[in-house]
């Protein structure tokens, strides 16, 4: 498969990646919605984890440390974040691969994986290359393998609703309308996943973060 997504820095502007985590951190209570969505994740020693659009690191660090028994991969189109999460993973030495290449041509043969995780990767996609996203992972889980998913859903109140206008401002209308709508579990089922399920929904200083988990038939 030929990816055709174009590459978006972090916070849409290379410079600000530089800012990348201190802006998650204090923006999506990042602390908080990484453990609701590590703890859903069941992941035991042995399995094996790919961590799609893993940016600066820290959840697939978060991974490894909880499990350390796991095999952790994490995969970034992004070199600039890249660069940043070696970093992190080396001062941190703990055992994760890092991989660079675009979610939609993950270079990895089907059945890889056990588990999937991801993190405020696909309000940066518009809907077909979500759509090539899905499917890419669905082909790299072992059946019965399990994506977790983190990323802004449906405003809870009006003030969600208001607040969520500040990622699509910087991020675009485009490639959010499918969130703000709540859309991502009938474009993962569309995929061929199965037991699709919205796990928690999280008020932010920027909307409401939703968390999945889907199954591979």
């Amino acid at each position: 498969m030929t990816a055709s997504y174009a590459i978006k820095p972090a916070l849409a502007y290379g410079w600000l990646t530089r800012f990348y985590d201190p802006v998650v951190r204090w923006t999506t209570r990042e602390r908080t919605f990484k453990s609701h969505l590590l703890a859903q994740t069941n992941i035991r020693a042995g399995h094996r984890v790919l961590d799609v659009g893993c940016g600066t690191g820290t959840l697939a660090l978060s991974v490894k440390r909880a499990c350390p028994g796991a095999v952790v991969t994490g995969l970034d189109a992004d070199p600039t974040v890249l660069a940043r999460a070696a970093r992190k993973v080396a001062d941190a030495d703990v055992p994760v691969t890092l991989v660079e290449g675009q979610a939609d041509s993950i270079p990895f043969g089907d059945g890889t994986f056990d588990r999937a995780i991801s993190s405020l990767l696909f309000h940066h996609l518009e809907r077909a290359a979500k759509q090539r996203v899905f499917c890419e992972i669905h082909r790299l889980l072992v059946p019965g393998g399990e994506l977790h998913v983190a990323d802004w859903g449906p405003p809870g109140n009006a003030v969600m609703s208001a607040a969520f206008l500040s990622v699509q401002l910087l991020d675009g209308f485009a490639t959010t309308a499918d969130h703000r709508h709540g859309l991502l579990p009938a474009l993962m089922q569309e995929a061929g996943f199965r037991n699709v399920e919205a796990t928690r929904h999280i008020d932010t200083p920027c909307g409401t973060l939703a968390l999945y988990r889907a199954a591979r038939a």
